[in-house]
């Protein structure tokens, strides 16, 4: 990781991550929670392992949170208070609608990220008491729907959580042993595109082992360089990246 120049404004500098760092840090996170919790590492991730998770590195966190008031869409929320650890609510609708358990699991993680990576920003440059008058928001990160998995990389809080999501539900290791055998019988060498049987197969392969939607399985594939636009393409295991 290094420091670069943040240009939304919101800090003087923030952490730049190449996503391989980004995924060796976060298996590492939640292998070795699993291990110490559960004393295995195996997946799927369970909403009570991501629970238990979020409550030990924060103050509180509240499953079943009104967040109507910060907009439509809204369905997380980390609050960020230096000297202390973060707060983070996520909306009620995701908890008390059973049909909507994997997006609940995505926004833990996702606000996991926040906490994670995030909460020591401001810690550096904690909001001016003015600036929390103006907008009382300042030391809040909202995260919208559409961003929990895959923001666009000018937003980096909302990319980096996203990459974080993925990474802690889908350990990189993890998926590249669960594909490895679908890839070597059907040799296939290169990018699998995202839509061809292949693609799709990878997809509901990833789904199924780690419970997760097949809008998150295909976007990890999309961001591990397995999956892409169009089939064909450098090796599969060896996809640079720019990071953010």
């Amino acid at each position: 990781m290094r420091y670069i120049p943040d240009k939304t404004g919101r800090f003087s500098q923030r952490p730049h991550y190449k996503p391989s760092e980004l995924d060796r840090e976060c298996e590492n996170i939640i292998a070795g929670f699993l291990k110490e919790r559960r004393g295995v590492v195996k997946y799927p991730v369970s909403t009570d392992d991501l629970t238990v998770l979020i409550e030990r590195d924060t103050q509180s966190l509240d499953q079943y949170a009104d967040l109507s008031g910060y907009g439509p869409n809204v369905e997380g929320l980390t609050q960020f208070q230096p000297g202390r650890k973060p707060i983070v609510r996520i909306s009620a609708r995701l908890a008390e609608d059973e049909y909507r358990q994997n997006r609940l699991r995505t926004t833990l993680a996702h606000e996991y990220g926040h906490v994670r990576f995030h909460a020591y920003l401001w810690e550096l440059e904690p909001p001016a008491p003015d600036l929390l008058r103006r907008n009382p928001n300042a030391a809040m990160q909202i995260c919208y729907r559409d961003n929990i998995l895959d923001a666009a990389q000018t937003d980096w809080m909302e990319w980096q959580a996203g990459y974080v999501c993925g990474a802690l539900l889908m350990p990189a290791s993890n998926v590249r042993q669960l594909v490895r055998p679908y890839i070597e019988s059907h040799g296939l060498f290169g990018v699998v595109g995202q839509r061809d049987s292949h693609g799709l197969a990878l997809i509901d392969a990833i789904k199924t082992g780690f419970d997760v939607s097949a809008d998150a399985a295909r976007i990890r594939l999309l961001k591990l360089g397995i999956l892409g636009v169009a089939g064909a393409g450098p090796s599969l295991f060896d996809i640079p990246s720019t990071g953010s």
